[in-house]
């Protein structure tokens, strides 16, 4: 992807090469994605959190999460396809807590799946991501729909694993919505744990975008804000991993 020297996106860019990762404000990212695709069916695609099922991994530990998800298959020039629906999985060294495991979640709405919305953000990736690494020629793309819900009684855990690296090559986490809750704070570190910086999801399109080999990264815990309403964190986790 050729970008002007002038684009919007250089400063992401920038930021990601320098640091590995970069906090994008909904102000920055809302026209980014608008300039990759169509954002149309925003509400829709929103609303699906309210369909996620529960995480049965966690709910063994006695943690609450809900989630979908999907794969895709991605090369620079050819765009994304959506791929047969197929477990995650991650060592321990990347998941303490849920590595050498095949979890099956249930798939990403078709309709979502392949709706405008989801697609534009595919394709932004897409774009971001090969730029940083040009000389991949094709990647392994994971969708995750995650819903965090927090109670009067119980905090809800955004990253229950910790501070942690995912195993990949590139990460995006984009806030879909926030409602009732209190902090939720992303931290990045380096990988002997020194501080690199922290900043809060806090509007619809707030996006962190993330070379995950080069740092951890973890979200500490939301609590309500009014304790007996109900309270949840709704994240677009997409990872880009490039095919061996």
């Amino acid at each position: 992807m050729q970008i002007p020297i002038d684009s919007p996106v250089c400063a992401p860019l920038d930021a990601v090469k320098r640091d590995g990762y970069s906090f994008v404000t909904a102000e920055v990212m809302h026209p980014l994605l608008r300039a990759s695709g169509d954002l149309s069916d925003w509400n829709a695609f929103a609303a699906s959190w309210n369909q996620l099922g529960p995480d049965p991994y966690l709910a063994a530990t006695g943690r609450q999460r809900r989630r979908r998800h999907a794969t895709y298959t991605a090369t620079p020039n050819d765009g994304v396809e959506l791929a047969p629906h197929q477990p995650h999985y991650q060592s321990l060294l990347y998941n303490r807590l849920q590595g050498d495991i095949e979890r099956w979640f249930e798939p990403v709405d078709s309709a979502m799946a392949n709706g405008k919305s989801l697609r534009t953000i595919l394709a932004f990736c897409n774009d971001f991501f090969s730029s940083l690494a040009p000389a991949t020629p094709s990647w392994h793309v994971e969708v995750h729909q995650f819903r965090i819900e927090a109670s009067s009684t119980s905090a809800g855990e955004p990253t229950p694993e910790g501070s942690h690296r995912d195993g990949v090559d590139f990460v995006l986490v984009l806030l879909i919505d926030r409602c009732n809750i209190a902090s939720g704070t992303t931290t990045i570190h380096s990988p002997d744990g020194k501080p690199l910086g922290h900043f809060t999801l806090t509007h619809p399109f707030d996006a962190a975008l993330i070379h995950d080999p080069r740092v951890f990264h973890g979200v500490t815990p939301v609590t309500p804000i009014t304790p007996d309403e109900p309270a949840h964190r709704d994240v677009l986790v997409v990872t880009f991993r490039a095919r061996s």
